[in-house]
């Protein structure tokens, strides 16, 4: 192999990476918009029913004596619609989180792996050069 050929290869290796490295960044940037495409409009519609129940519940309780029974029903309607908007929030969070993680993981992976590549390129471009320059010192003496 010749210097310009190895050469050659580091340059592509390097590439590589830099290319491993736009793909994950368009991943990461994917993964959030399909999480918030997953859990937003969830979170919307969770928010709105916790806003609407704690309006009820709030009613409710002003009317405690004729509303009894109501003002019990709403208070367990808006816990369980706040627990369950708390729950997709943190399900959201969880999920990009891994999401991000695997993503990161791949491209460490990734970048490993052409980074070993080059450093064994590296070795025998520094091998190819050795040789040149013992062939050129014994070229030297030939002449001397």
């Amino acid at each position: 192999m010749s210097e310009e050929y190895i050469r050659g290869q580091i340059s592509a290796k390097e590439d590589e990476i830099t290319r491993i490295e736009e793909d994950s960044s368009k991943k990461d940037a994917s993964a959030e918009a399909e999480i918030e495409l997953e859990f937003d409009p969830k979170i919307v519609e969770a928010k709105a029913k916790v806003d609407e129940e704690e309006g009820l519940r709030d009613e409710a309780i002003q009317k405690a004596e004729e509303w009894t029974q109501k003002k019990k029903e709403k208070i367990a309607a808006a816990k369980d619609a706040n627990k369950l908007h708390a729950n997709l929030r943190s399900d959201k969070e969880k999920a990009l989180n891994v999401k991000l993680k695997e993503i990161d993981a791949e491209k460490k992976s990734q970048i490993k792996e052409v980074q070993g590549e080059i450093k064994t390129l590296k070795k025998q471009l520094l091998t190819l050069e050795k040789e040149k320059a013992k062939q050129a010192e014994q070229a030297e003496q030939a002449e001397d």
